[in-house]
């Protein structure tokens, strides 16, 4: 059974590349969402098996997303994953009390992708 993974990015091309990268590489299923409020409506409805999730968005950032996301016992429990070109000590330690998997750093390479998102989540 292929895993199916929700990319919530506000950037196109991130959520494309990401995309295809899952998809071709690890014949993933991929479901995007191009902002947190449309990312915790699609997790609820679609319960996937690990979210993708940019740091920086408009309105609604990643770390708010995920706040949100434990607060509903619908997607409290899926695995999410922060993929941000910001990655200081103080940065990693704000988002591992968030109840993180990991933080990816941006630019990803989209080849090795979903290995390191297996290896993250146990795959």
């Amino acid at each position: 059974m292929a895993h199916k993974v929700l990319i919530i990015d506000d950037e196109d091309d991130i959520r494309e590349v990401a995309a295809l990268s899952l998809e071709s590489v690890a014949g993933w299923d991929v479901l995007t969402a191009s902002s947190g409020a449309q990312g915790l409506a699609m997790a609820a409805r679609e319960k996937p098996d690990a979210i993708l999730l940019d740091v920086m968005m408009p309105g609604m950032d990643g770390p708010t997303t995920v706040r949100e996301l434990k607060k509903n016992p619908a997607t409290a429990r899926i695995p999410v994953v922060l993929l941000t070109a910001k990655v200081q000590a103080s940065d990693k330690k704000r988002f591992a009390d968030l109840g993180v998997e990991a933080v990816l750093p941006k630019p990803f390479d989209p080849m090795k992708l979903s290995d390191q998102i297996a290896g993250i989540l146990g795959w």
